[in-house]
C-alpha cells in the first residue's frame, strides 16, 4: 500500500510555493471585480492591436449582464457560447456569471450535429454564437429550446487599421474577411454590438454564490460519451489560486499571458479565462494558433506567459528561428494535454532562456491537478506532483479501494477544491467517477515515485489525445458506420510523430462494396469537427471482439502498431 499522507512531494516544490491555498471566498465575478479595481488603467485584453483596459472590461461586463437580465435570463439559467478566442467571449463569460447564470463553452468549429447534441443535453434557451455559425443555431428545431441568439462579430472588437486592412479590394483581405465573419446581420439573431451599446447598467443584477455552477464544461469524460462537467466557481477559483501560487515570480499587473489555446477549453479556460484575469494580466487573444501572428505580436506586446501544447512550443521555435524574431521575455510556460518530449524542452528554454515545464489535469479537475515544480527540481518526462492542496492515491483500476505501491502501475485518483461536482443530469455516470470522499477516478493509468512525481502510463479509458483534444473512438465509429460503404469500424488513437495521437481508422467494408479514402475522410468531416477526422483509414476482414460482442480496440490497436 502506498501511504502518501505526508505528502513527500513538498520537498520538491519550488522555493515560495506553499502546501496549501486558501479557501477560496471569492466568486468569479468578485475576482474580476477586484482586477477591475486594482488595474483599472492596464490593459486587460489585446486582440489585432486593439487594447481594452480593465476598467473598460468591467464597463463591458456590466452592460452585457444587464442587457442578458433583461433579456429573461435567470439565476441558475444556462446560457450556451460558441465563439473563439475574442474579447466579447471574456465579456460574455464574465456577463453571465453576473447574473447568477451558467454558461456552457462549446467548440465553435463543431458541426450542427455535435452542437445540436449538446444543445439538446443542457437545455440553454440563450446563445452567444460567432456570426459565422449564428445561422447554424437559429435554425435549431423549436424542440431544442433555444429562443434567443446573439450574433458576435468578433471584427468589431479588432483595430481600426486591422478592420480597414480587412476591407480592401484585393484577394488575401476577402479571404481573411470571410475567416473571421459573415459580414452581414444574420436572420433572427439579436447583434451583440447593438445590445451592448444601448444596455443601461443594473446594478441591481443578482449575483453568484460560492458554490453555484459557473460552467458546463463538455468532456468524453473517463467513459466516451460527452457529458457536461458541473464546475463551480469555487472549483475554478480554486484552480486560479493554484496556478499563481504554482509560479513563484509572477508579478501581478505587469504580465502578459498569450491566449492562443481556446477558451472553450479546460485548459485555455483556467489559464485565460480565469487565471489571466485574476493576475491582472493583458491577455493576448488569437481565435486560432497562427505562429505568424503570434510572433508579429512579440514585437509589440512580448508574452511573458505561454500556456500551449508541445507541437505549438516546435513551431514557434522554428518559425522564430526563421524569421528571426526573439521569444526572449517568455519567462514561464506550461504545456499539458498531451506527453511533452524531452527536445522540446530542450530546444525551447535555449531559445527564450526561460522555463518549460509540463502539467497534467482534466476537464473534472478545472482542470490542472499535477505540475512540475518551476524550478531545478522538475523532472522532463513525467508530469510533476500534485498542486497545493491536492491529494492523490493509486489504486487497483478494477477495486479502486486497495491501493498500489511507489513504483507499481495503477489508476490515479485525485482529491482538491479543484475536483468538479459531478456530470450533469447523469447521476449514474458521476457515482462512477465520485467516490466515497470526495476522490476522483482519472482513468490513468500512472506509476509515482517515492518522492510523489507522477508518470502517465496508459489509460483505461480509450479516448484518443490528438491536439490536445479528446476524442471518443465510439461517437467517430457511429458517423463511420454510416457510410454504406462501411459494414464495421473501430477508431483507435496510434503515436503521431509530433506528439498526442493521429485519430485512425479500421474498417471492415459491406459485402461487394468499394471505398477511397479521401471521399471517407470527406465524409467524417462533414459530420465531425476537423480533428476527429481519421487521418489514417485501414481496411481489414474481420475485427476482433470480446465474447459479448465487444470490439477490442487495444487489440486493433497492437496488431497495427506492431504490423
Amino acid at each position: 500500500m502506498t501511504d502518501f499522507t505526508s505528502r513527500p512531494w513538498l520537498e520538491s516544490y519550488a522555493k515560495g510555493v506553499s502546501a496549501d491555498i486558501d479557501t477560496p471566498t471569492q466568486t468569479l465575478v468578485e475576482m474580476l471585480d477586484v482586477s477591475v479595481h486594482r488595474y483599472r488603467r492596464s490593459v486587460a485584453l489585446e486582440f489585432f492591436g486593439a487594447e481594452t483596459t480593465y476598467a473598460e472590461l468591467g464597463e463591458q461586463v456590466a452592460r452585457m449582464a444587464a442587457a442578458l437580465h433583461k433579456l429573461g435570463v435567470q439565476h441558475g439559467d444556462r446560457v450556451a457560447l460558441v465563439l473563439p478566442n475574442c474579447p466579447q467571449h471574456i465579456v460574455a463569460f464574465y456577463a453571465i456569471l453576473r447574473v447568477g447564470a451558467i454558461a456552457i463553452e462549446h467548440n465553435p468549429l463543431y458541426t450542427e450535429r455535435e452542437l445540436r447534441h449538446q444543445f439538446e443535453d443542457h437545455g440553454a434557451t440563450v446563445a452567444i454564437v460567432w456570426d459565422k455559425i449564428a445561422a447554424t443555431v437559429v435554425g435549431f428545431p423549436d424542440d431544442v429550446g433555444v429562443r434567443t441568439v446573439i450574433s458576435v462579430d468578433v471584427t468589431r472588437s479588432m483595430s481600426l487599421r486591422t478592420r480597414t486592412a480587412l476591407r480592401l479590394p484585393v484577394k488575401k483581405a476577402r479571404e481573411s474577411r470571410a475567416a473571421l465573419t459573415v459580414g452581414r446581420a444574420v436572420t433572427g439573431a439579436l447583434d451583440w454590438a447593438a445590445l451592448i451599446t444601448t444596455a443601461r447598467i443594473n446594478h441591481r443584477v443578482p449575483g453568484p454564490a460560492l458554490g453555484d455552477i459557473a460552467v458546463l464544461q463538455y468532456t468524453s469524460g473517463t467513459t466516451g460519451s460527452p457529458k457536461g462537467a458541473i464546475l463551480t466557481h469555487s472549483n475554478l477559483r480554486a484552480n486560479a489560486m493554484q496556478g499563481e501560487a504554482w509560479v513563484p515570480g509572477l508579478r501581478p499587473g505587469k504580465e502578459t499571458f498569450y491566449g492562443v489555446l481556446p477558451m472553450f477549453h479546460a485548459y485555455g479556460l483556467t489559464l485565460c479565462l480565469t487565471f489571466a484575469m485574476s493576475m491582472g494580466a493583458r491577455l493576448v487573444l488569437f481565435p486560432k494558433f497562427d505562429a505568424k501572428l503570434v510572433l508579429d505580436a512579440m514585437r509589440t506586446s512580448p508574452a511573458t506567459f505561454l500556456p500551449a501544447v508541445p507541437p505549438i512550443y516546435d513551431r514557434l521555435v522554428t518559425a522564430a528561428e526563421a524569421r528571426k524574431v526573439s521569444l526572449r521575455g517568455i519567462r514561464f510556460a506550461i504545456s499539458g494535454a498531451m506527453n511533452l518530449p524531452v527536445d522540446t524542452v530542450t530546444r525551447w528554454e535555449k531559445t527564450t532562456g526561460g522555463l518549460l515545464v509540463e502539467g497534467y489535469g482534466m476537464t473534472e479537475t478545472s482542470p490542472v491537478a499535477l505540475g512540475n515544480p518551476i524550478g531545478p527540481s522538475r523532472r522532463p518526462g513525467t508530469v510533476g506532483v500534485p498542486f497545493p492542496s491536492t491529494e492523490i492515491r493509486v489504486v487497483d483500476p478494477d477495486d479502486p479501494t486497495v491501493d498500489r505501491g511507489v513504483g507499481d502501475a495503477g489508476e490515479l485518483l485525485i482529491r482538491g477544491p479543484q475536483v468538479f461536482a459531478g456530470y450533469w443530469n447523469r447521476p449514474s455516470d458521476t457515482a462512477e467517477t465520485l467516490l466515497a470522499g470526495g476522490w476522483l477516478r482519472t482513468g490513468d493509468i500512472v506509476t509515482v515515485s517515492a518522492d510523489g512525481f507522477v508518470t502517465i502510463v496508459d489509460r483505461i479509458k480509450e479516448l484518443i489525445i490528438t491536439g490536445g483534444f479528446n476524442v471518443a473512438p465510439s461517437e467517430v465509429e457511429a458517423v463511420l458506420l454510416a457510410h454504406p460503404a462501411i459494414a464495421d469500424a473501430a477508431v483507435i488513437g496510434l503515436p503521431s510523430p509530433s506528439g498526442g495521437e493521429d485519430v485512425t481508422a479500421v474498417v471492415v467494408l459491406a459485402t461487394g462494396a468499394a471505398i477511397d479514402p479521401v471521399e471517407v475522410r470527406e465524409w467524417a468531416k462533414a459530420r465531425l469537427a476537423a480533428y476527429k477526422v481519421p487521418r489514417r483509414i485501414e481496411v481489414v476482414d474481420e475485427l476482433p471482439r470480446n465474447i459479448v460482442g465487444k470490439v477490442l480496440r487495444r487489440v486493433v490497436r497492437q496488431a497495427l502498431v506492431e504490423g
